[in-house]
């Protein structure tokens, strides 16, 4: 009898240990010693996309997943020639898009991250067919990137978005400039200058400041529609909306810009991070930080396997703010005590105003 009861325990043992070891593991260990495997896919090499890819790198980073460690990327910078434009310059980018989604969509990463509208617009659909989660970011407007709303991205799809509420941003510089009763604004064809100007005009004319435009071709100087602007429409300053154009030719019409604002006394601001020579103020979502934030949700969709559609867009709560102080004083302008008191030292010379609490 003892000797059927020892055989019985032994037997009892050896069932229970491979039990133990049948048990499933978290999600984040399972993957801890696995090389993850990211596509990157982008149309034209632009220095705010490479700030946005920066912060991808750094949010993935904080979860721990680290590139030439357990990362492998692979880019993508699809050539346009942005001076060009027209109908058959953005077929042949569309049908590059398809060409690279379909070569994704047969490597089968673990993941896509895509920069801009373009790339999350065309690639999305191939890469939603293939089951291949797909993370964006350096998108303005998530409605033009195939998105169902500026929370969901739709199936399969995620990110983190440059919009940021264009009322805050105008509040911003209706409160530096209060005088400033109409805008100038010089724009392209592209996407996200397109939704840009639009957001502006609305919510400018909400606060009875009116926004005069014009449309402008790739390749075309600013000049002469800066000349009409001043001229002809009265325009008190310039806006420069979140365009391509202005890093073209070695930023050429963002220097001429802030060169016209110089010369000619006339405050300008951007409504994007992006670089303009001259500007007194920088109201709008940071590319970094946005960037990140779309690294952190790769993370939780590596490491924890959360599908895309169950994880809201992300967005930055509060404009980041910048103001030329230099630029400011050539003006006559003073900050107001209440931003005053919310100033730091930024990079450059510049100061950042943080967010009212």
């Amino acid at each position: 009898m003892r000797k059927v009861a020892g055989m019985l325990t032994l037997v009892l043992l050896a069932c229970g240990a491979p039990a133990r070891a049948m048990e499933a593991l978290a999600p984040a260990a399972m993957d801890e010693s696995h090389v993850f495997t990211v596509e990157v896919l982008q149309v034209s090499d632009i220095e705010p996309f490479q700030e946005a890819m920066a912060g991808f790198l750094e949010g993935l980073q904080s979860s721990g997943i680290v590139a030439g460690k357990n990362l492998r990327l692979n880019r993508v910078k699809i050539d346009l020639d942005l001076e060009k434009g027209g109908f058959w310059t953005r077929l042949g980018v569309l049908m590059r898009i398809r060409e690279e989604a379909s070569r994704i969509a047969a490597a089968k990463p673990d993941l896509v991250l895509t920069i801009g509208t373009p790339a999350t617009r065309y690639a999305r659909g191939i890469l939603e067919d293939a089951r291949i989660p797909v993370v964006f970011t350096a998108v303005a407007d998530p409605v033009e990137a195939g998105c169902v709303s500026l929370v969901d991205g739709g199936e399969g799809v995620t990110g983190a978005t440059l919009y940021t509420d264009m009322r805050d941003s105008v509040k911003v510089v209706q409160q530096i400039f209060p005088a400033v009763r109409r805008i100038g604004m010089v724009h392209t064809d592209d996407e996200n200058g397109v939704a840009n100007v639009a957001a502006a005009t609305s919510s400018a004319g909400q606060l009875g400041i009116a926004v005069a435009s014009r449309l402008v071709g790739k390749s075309d100087s600013i000049v002469p529609s800066l000349k009409q602007l001043h001229q002809q429409g009265g325009v008190q300053m310039f806006a420069v909306p979140l365009d391509t154009y202005y890093g073209l030719r070695k930023y050429e019409p963002a220097t001429d810009l802030g060169d016209f604002g110089v010369e000619n006394r006339i405050p300008v601001v951007t409504l994007a991070m992006v670089r303009v020579p001259g500007a007194a103020l920088y109201v709008g979502a940071d590319f970094g930080y946005v960037g990140a934030l779309s690294g952190r949700q790769a993370a939780r969709i590596l490491q924890r396997h959360v599908k895309p559609d169950v994880m809201p867009i992300l967005k930055q709560d509060t404009p980041t703010v910048l103001v030329d102080p230099a630029r400011l004083a050539a003006l006559n302008v003073a900050l107001p005590s209440a931003l005053l008191a919310r100033k730091s030292a930024g990079k450059d010379g510049f100061w950042q105003i943080e967010a009212a609490r």
